[in-house]
């Protein structure tokens, strides 16, 4: 039953995943209420473990219908691959609990902003070219890399938001720069998990089938509907870290 359970979750969070991220909103809350004892990070690692997987098949997928940026795109993955580590090893010395209370507000200033620039993502216009976007990609790449290691929630959101500020990209175009970055930061956080021995191989590849499927699903989804979608699709989504990150922050 239990591994019923946790494919499901991850099929739906490979789903959400692959539009715009979040799906960590799904399958973490989902393997801590049915393994309550194990250990956070074996628990963390599982679900990177089956994760990983969807994130990379729609990079593929995205790569073959939308234009990816390369000699931009490669050196942000390399630099967030880099920073993941830097986060987790961080963690391991300090505590985030810091961040906890000032997440719900930074999310809440993305979706009042992208809610308020009605036009903001629509076209898809790259603002920069040449070294000057590969390095400007690369810092995104190590910032949201170093919060992926040391923290984590709404590490896709904040990628794709980002991209569409920042470097001029619609939302289609940034939530496929951010399945790139995002299985760069994920294979890093899954190699130190599994370097520690925090990982349940046996849970595992049912899991990251069903991550799969959810996230070629979402994937197409993404691509027959354009931007527009994955537009609503991110405030939705934004709008559920907030309520989830908020009720942990000051209710729990």
């Amino acid at each position: 039953m239990e591994l019923f359970i946790v494919s499901a979750a991850s099929l739906l969070a490979g789903f959400v995943d692959s539009i715009v991220g979040g799906g960590g909103l799904i399958l973490v809350p989902t393997l801590f209420a049915t393994f309550p004892a194990a250990h956070p990070a074996t628990l963390f690692g599982t679900g990177k473990g089956a994760s990983v997987w969807g994130t990379a098949f729609a990079t593929l997928q995205f790569s073959r219908q939308v234009e990816m940026r390369w000699a931009a795109l490669l050196p942000a993955a390399a630099a967030g691959f880099v920073a993941a580590f830097a986060g987790a090893w961080l963690v391991t010395v300090v505590s985030p609990d810091f961040l906890r209370k000032l997440l719900p507000g930074v999310l809440l200033a993305v979706l009042i902003y992208t809610v308020l620039k009605k036009e903001l993502g629509r076209t898809h216009a790259p603002l920069f070219s040449g070294d000057k976007e590969a390095y400007l990609a690369a810092a995104i790449g190590a910032a949201t890399g170093f919060y992926d290691g040391f923290f984590g929630p709404g590490t896709g959101s904040f990628l794709v938001f980002l991209f569409v500020r920042v470097m001029g990209y619609d939302f289609l175009s940034a939530s496929a720069a951010a399945k790139l970055i995002n299985t760069a930061t994920n294979t890093a956080a899954l190699i130190l998990f599994v370097a520690k021995g925090h990982i349940w191989w046996h849970f595992v590849l049912a899991m990251a089938l069903a991550n799969v499927a959810g996230s070629l699903l979402g994937t197409r989804l993404a691509l027959k509907h354009g931007t527009g979608f994955v537009r609503a699709f991110f405030i939705v989504i934004v709008g559920a870290l907030i309520l989830k990150t908020g009720y942990d922050a000051f209710l729990r």
